[in-house]
């Protein structure tokens, strides 16, 4: 995990750096409105942050992203991304970590924000609270059909299942590596939503979502612990709990000065430290909110 987060530190830095100085003097009349788009889990932290980005840029901002099933996700982020130019500024935000290939090929440049705990969670009348990695996978898997098996009454296990961006690493795929592998019988669902819903629905329920995700006083959802680890922003830094995914910005190669100035303010702003703390992420340019 260390190396991990060095090189993704190390690899940013300096690009932001050079594309703040970089700026093509062509943005100099462009409209006031930067509009933004992407995963919903992405957005949660643009949209908190939305008044103090509005502040240091001097813009208003738009964003899209508060439900998946409207045409938004990881896709929408990038083509929203690879439509900025001069007089419509645009950026993305994604879920997933993207491959060196997808981002040469597609010309982005990305822009980590933080690690996302992926929450394993269950109905709340189920009395089960902790399950082991192993219990987790081997649920995902389809080895273990039934609570009884891992310290629950007799009710079969109905999974919930939300396998996005196949095509991608990370995410779910810290779980089980490939959709093939989780079990055949599930109920597939479209968006965060739908997993809430489907969740609540059923007593033998377990599904997969993201730390950022509003339950609500009125959630009849609980997050288990894994190993007996809490999905925490400093155990997805001491490497214990070991599900997790990446929110990242995105932007085409010519960005704005304003839509940097965004971006780095949600990488390094001492408003982002608050919403971290708010949702347990762990910032990927934790080094640089710790000075400030």
């Amino acid at each position: 995990m260390t190396k991990y987060l060095v090189s993704l530190l190390g690899s940013c830095a300096g690009t932001l750096a050079l594309l703040i100085i970089a700026t093509d003097s062509s943005y100099a009349d462009a409209e006031p409105v930067v509009t933004g788009a992407g995963a919903h889990f992405a957005w949660v932290v643009f949209n908190d942050l939305q008044p103090d980005l509005e502040k240091v840029s001097g813009r208003t901002i738009e964003l899209h992203g508060r439900n998946s099933t409207l045409g938004m996700g990881c896709n929408a982020g990038i083509k929203t991304a690879l439509q900025n130019k001069p007089g419509r500024e645009t950026f993305g935000f994604v879920c997933c970590p993207l491959s060196a290939e997808e981002v040469e090929s597609k010309k982005l440049q990305v822009y980590p924000i933080a690690l996302e705990p992926v929450l394993i969670v269950v109905n709340k009348a189920n009395p089960v609270s902790d399950l082991t990695e192993a219990q987790v996978r081997g649920i995902m898997r389809g080895d273990i059909e039934n609570w009884s098996e891992v310290g629950g009454t007799d009710e079969p296990i109905v999974l919930v299942a939300r396998l996005h961006c196949k095509k991608r690493p990370g995410h779910w795929k810290t779980i089980l590596p490939d959709a093939a592998q989780f079990r055949q019988k599930r109920l597939n669902v479209s968006s965060a939503a739908d997993m809430v819903q489907r969740v609540s629905d059923f007593k033998g329920a377990m599904g997969h979502i993201g730390s950022t995700w509003n339950f609500g006083p009125d959630s009849h959802l609980k997050t288990v612990s894994v190993n007996g680890i809490q999905p925490t922003a400093e155990n997805l830094r001491n490497g214990t709990y070991p599900f997790f995914r990446n929110l990242s910005a995105v932007t085409n190669q010519h960005p704005s000065k304003d839509v940097l100035t965004i971006i780095e303010e949600v990488r390094t702003g001492p408003a982002f430290r608050v919403v971290a703390e708010r949702y347990n992420l762990l910032p990927l340019n934790a080094e640089r909110n710790q000075a400030q």
